[in-house]
């Protein structure tokens, strides 16, 4: 029962911290609720659609479906969020100004919700495709009863999205004005998690062989598995003994969509000179 409940814990922890950051970014736009419980509900039905069929997803490409699939719904994630990061960063004053307004245009709006609703449904579909899949390994392993199962692993989701809810009522409590920079941030983190854990699919997919060594090893003093390493692999893409791929992929991801977003705001204001001018 408590492996079950950890493992469930620790997966939809990771959708819900993901939800719960991106729900905070957008608070006050206009049909926020719509487009995220859009994203959640896509996100929950496929990963039910991806577990039934997860034994011929694995069989395509000679035996490496699930990596290529794996790797195809990080990377897009990947995108959406780096696109968001970009573009909020370049939009914040509007945003703030409409969240003021309780989110009255909703075409302002909509330009960011659609990419970040496909980045929360590819976050729920893939965590929650492990945890159908884990789930259904402990009850075709275990000699547990199915009601200690289920009982655990109900424990794990409801756990893991109140963890998912505090994170949020913590971040709406800050001032608007300073709101987006906060959660900028938090998800320039979650890009360079997804970019971690890109670099892992890669690896143990044999795709890519390059730079497959671990660089360190703390799992002595912090293990994947505690807590704390748990919360900080949802976060910020933790892992106790990482690959120099795995951190090359990481700390490039948080470098390029920082610049990318500086060289966007020179743009923009050097195009705002100009038209003042004009």
């Amino acid at each position: 029962m408590f492996a079950t409940s950890l493992i469930v814990f620790r997966e939809t922890l990771e959708a819900a911290l993901f939800v719960g950051i991106i729900a905070a970014s957008t608070r006050g736009l206009a049909g926020r609720n719509r487009w995220l419980a859009g994203g959640v509900v896509a996100g929950g039905l496929g990963s039910l659609l991806l577990a039934a069929g997860m034994e011929r997803v694995s069989n395509w490409a000679d035996g490496v479906g699930q990596d290529l699939l794996n790797v195809a719904i990080l990377s897009t994630a990947l995108l959406m969020l780096a696109w968001h990061c970009i573009w909020v960063s370049t939009h914040a004053r509007e945003m703030v100004r409409d969240a003021r307004r309780l989110g009255s245009d909703a075409a302002s709006g909509a330009r960011t919700l659609w990419a970040l609703s496909v980045a929360v449904s590819l976050a729920v579909l893939r965590e929650g495709a492990e945890t159908v899949l884990f789930v259904a390994g402990f009850l075709s392993g275990s000699d547990e009863s199915f009601a200690r199962l289920l009982s655990g692993a109900i424990a794990g989701l409801a756990g893991g999205c109140l963890t998912g809810a505090l994170i949020y009522w913590g971040l709406a409590r800050i001032q608007t004005a300073k709101l987006f920079a906060v959660t900028n941030v938090l998800i320039l983190l979650l890009a360079g998690s997804l970019a971690s854990q890109l670099a892992k699919v890669l690896i143990q997919s044999g795709l890519v062989t390059a730079g497959s060594a671990p660089l360190w090893d703390t799992s002595v003093w912090l293990p994947d598995e505690a807590p704390v390493g748990i919360a900080l692999h949802a976060l910020i893409g933790y892992d106790a003994s990482p690959s120099i791929l795995q951190i090359v992929f990481q700390v490039g991801t948080i470098l390029g969509i920082w610049f990318a977003t500086h060289q966007m705001k020179a743009w923009t204001q050097r195009r705002q000179g100009l038209a003042a001018l004009a």
